[in-house]
């Protein structure tokens, strides 16, 4: 069998991958090529679509009528069988546990939903349910309850809208119509003031520009000159300036503004945005600037902090592990791993406890 050495899309001849390490099944290398080549492809042709990274994948040999069985007893059961909703529910993809619903709801003629509301409760509830929602009506979801009612949580409106790409928001806001009858800028518009609330809606609009293949170095200068002329030279800051850049641009260009920013500026940016602003435009700011450069180390970090204490800040915790399982745990896995030299795993086991940690243990996939 003749190999002819993969080519990376630049179009040198990646050798280093076709000799298989030693003791690596032949399967086990094949996969490993084929996501090598598919991952790069992504990267380079995928526009604004990121890689995924999931820890919760579609369960092969899938059968929604037998889940749906198991479902129907575990749920009658006295005292109901939690490990049993745990098992399946966190193991299936998003659209497995849609089609177990449909036929949940054709055994037994009840909803699905209502009925874990009435068989679960507390954490292990939230996480459940939050399952059973799509990735955008997750976020949809999220965005509403942080604005809904007397004041408004920050925390998690900054999360959810400063991580999030365009692609991403484009999505939530369609959801967040058909779900809420509202449009998510009017309501965040409602709920938000001043140099907070035009960074939010700069970034809800999702105007970010694709990711494109030739460096524009002379904008890069351009842009980098312009955030420090706006900031740190000056007396006060130009803050509209920033929000332009740092929502239109893509992210690939931005990381290599700020690079280019340390030429001009004596302070990285996160050090700028320390000096300049504060307050909720501060977080937020630095929240996209932690985004630019590496989006899952910021999930680990707020992972991390979420789980300083004796018991985890179940909410962000539930939040991250819910919303990014089928996006890029995976990758937040590593990136926690690597911050903290304990995994999430181990994290997970030690602040949380009962049926809440099981979901949450399954959802993390494995210990790293």
């Amino acid at each position: 069998m003749h190999h002819t050495p993969v080519r990376h899309y630049n179009g040198t001849p990646s050798h280093c991958f076709i000799h298989r390490p030693a003791g690596c099944k032949r399967r086990d290398f094949t996969m490993a090529l084929v996501s090598e080549f598919l991952g790069q492809l992504t990267l380079n042709f995928g526009g604004d679509s990121e890689p995924k990274f999931p820890t919760v994948v579609a369960a092969d040999n899938f059968d929604p009528a037998r889940d749906a069985a198991r479902l129907e007893t575990a749920i009658k059961t006295k005292g109901v069988d939690e490990q049993t909703i745990i098992d399946i529910l966190t193991r299936r993809s998003y659209s497995q546990r849609r089609d177990v619903a449909f036929e949940y709801e054709k055994r037994s003629k009840k909803d699905l939903i209502t009925a874990l509301k009435g068989a679960l409760s507390g954490s292990l509830e939230t996480v459940v349910l939050g399952l059973m929602k799509s990735t955008a009506q997750y976020d949809a979801t999220e965005i509403k309850g942080s604005i809904k009612g007397l004041g408004t949580d920050e925390e998690t409106l900054i999360e959810m809208v400063c991580s999030r790409s365009a692609t991403e928001l484009v999505e939530i806001k369609r959801v967040y119509k058909e779900l809420f009858k509202k449009d998510l800028d009017k309501d965040v518009a409602g709920d938000t003031s001043g140099a907070f609330k035009s960074l939010l809606l700069a970034l809800v609009q999702a105007k970010r520009d694709e990711p494109s293949n030739i460096v524009d170095y002379e904008k890069i200068d351009e842009d980098a000159r312009a955030l420090y002329e706006a900031g740190v030279k000056r007396k006060g800051t130009d803050v509209t300036t920033w929000i332009s850049i740092m929502s239109e641009r893509s992210v690939p260009h931005l990381q290599k503004v700020f690079d280019r920013y340390k030429s001009y500026s004596p302070y990285d940016m996160k050090e700028s945005i320390k000096k300049e602003v504060k307050g909720d435009l501060e977080k937020s700011f630095l929240t996209l600037v932690e985004c630019f450069e590496n989006k899952q180390q910021y999930f680990a970090n707020r992972l991390s902090e979420a789980m300083k204490g004796k018991s985890a800040k179940e909410k962000v915790v539930t939040r991250i592990m819910v919303s990014r399982c089928e996006v890029d745990l995976m990758k937040i896995r590593t990136e926690f791993k690597r911050l903290n030299q304990k995994s999430l795993y181990q994290s997970i086991a030690e602040h949380t406890k009962g049926d809440y940690q099981k979901a949450l243990l399954s959802l993390c996939g494995g210990d790293d």
